[in-house]
C-alpha cells in the first residue's frame, strides 16, 4: 500500500512557528469545500449550519481516506487534514470581534489522487450511512491558490488573536507588504486543535492573510 505523507509534505503550510511571522508563497493545492454565513446574532461556535458544514466536511474527507485504503487496486493511505476556514465581510470591514456578518468557506485538503469521479462516489457513500443533508448538497472539490501571505501559528484562545493579527500586520508593513484583509483578502485560520477538548491557552491555530507588495 503506497503512503502519502501530506503532512511532512505540506509541513511549512501547516506547521510555522509561533515566535516568527513568516512571507510565503501558497502553492495551488486540492480541498474540499463549503460556503456559508454565520447567522445573525450567532457566531462560529453556536451556529447550527455551521456545525453541519464541518460534520460534512469531515464527513467526505474519513470516507475518501478510507474509500481508497481499501480498494484493491492501487491501494493508498493519506492523513485526514486539518479544517481551514477562509472568513470575509461583505458589508464593511472585516472586524474578527464582531462574528455574526461573516461570511465562509470551510475546507479540508484533498490529495491530487482525489478526482471529481472519486469524490462524487464518497458523497453517496456518506449519503447512504448517514442519510442526505443541505450541508452535503453544498460540499464541492475545487482548488484553491493562495500565492503570497504572511502567516504565524496563534497559540492560546480564539479571543487573543487580535494581537497575533497585528503581529502579522506590522510584519508584512515591515517588509514593504500591505495585508488584504479587509481589502477583498480573506482571513484564514488552520484549526490544529478541537477548541471542545483543547485547554484555550494551548490552542493551536495557523493564522494566513493574503498580502501584495506595496
Amino acid at each position: 500500500m503506497k503512503t502519502l505523507d501530506l503532512k511532512k509534505q505540506f509541513k511549512s503550510f501547516y506547521t510555522p512557528p509561533a515566535k516568527k511571522v513568516e512571507i510565503i508563497q501558497v502553492p495551488l493545492m486540492q480541498f474540499a469545500m463549503i460556503d456559508g454565513a454565520i447567522e445573525k446574532g450567532s457566531e462560529p461556535g453556536k451556529s447550527h449550519s455551521f456545525a453541519e458544514a464541518t460534520q460534512a466536511l469531515y464527513g467526505i474527507s474519513y470516507t475518501l481516506k478510507f474509500m481508497l485504503k481499501k480498494r484493491k487496486a492501487n491501494a493508498i493511505d493519506y492523513p485526514v487534514m486539518a479544517l481551514e476556514g477562509l472568513w470575509w465581510v461583505e458589508d464593511g470591514l472585516f472586524d474578527i470581534t464582531i462574528k455574526d456578518n461573516w461570511f465562509y468557506t470551510l475546507m479540508i485538503m484533498q490529495p491530487e489522487v482525489i478526482t471529481k469521479e472519486i469524490f462524487d462516489e464518497g458523497l453517496e457513500q456518506v449519503r447512504k450511512k448517514r442519510g442526505d443533508s443541505p450541508a452535503l448538497s453544498k460540499l464541492y472539490l475545487a482548488t484553491f491558490e493562495e500565492g503570497l501571505c504572511v502567516q504565524v501559528m496563534h497559540i492560546g484562545p480564539y479571543a487573543t488573536e487580535p494581537a497575533t493579527i497585528e503581529r502579522m500586520r506590522a510584519f508584512a508593513e515591515e517588509s514593504g507588504y500591505q495585508d488584504c484583509v479587509g481589502l477583498g483578502g480573506k482571513h484564514h485560520e488552520i484549526y490544529l486543535g478541537d477548541p471542545r477538548k483543547a485547554d484555550p491557552t494551548k490552542l493551536k491555530t495557523v493564522l494566513r492573510h493574503p498580502i501584495v507588495k506595496k
